[in-house]
């Protein structure tokens, strides 16, 4: 996943809403098409690898979002 990040408030459930379409967005784009890959040329070791790799980027996204709510 890109190591920039943008900072973004969320004050209301539409801020969150966008958010979330556009994280998700950029984790199928990355991650997806990884495991698309995976599935077409490799391996069962590599199809789990990308797997984990996805739902990794997915529990990123929702921690980074949660740490932003708790912070002061």
């Amino acid at each position: 996943m890109d190591e920039t990040t943008e900072s973004m408030t969320i004050a209301n459930r539409g801020d969150f809403a966008i958010w979330a379409i556009e994280r998700a967005k950029a984790i199928v784009a990355e991650q997806g098409g990884n495991l698309a890959v995976a599935t077409r040329d490799h391996g069962d070791e590599e199809i789990a690898t990308s797997a984990n790799a996805l739902g990794q980027a997915i529990v990123d996204a929702l921690l980074e979002v949660f740490d932003g709510l708790t912070e002061p």
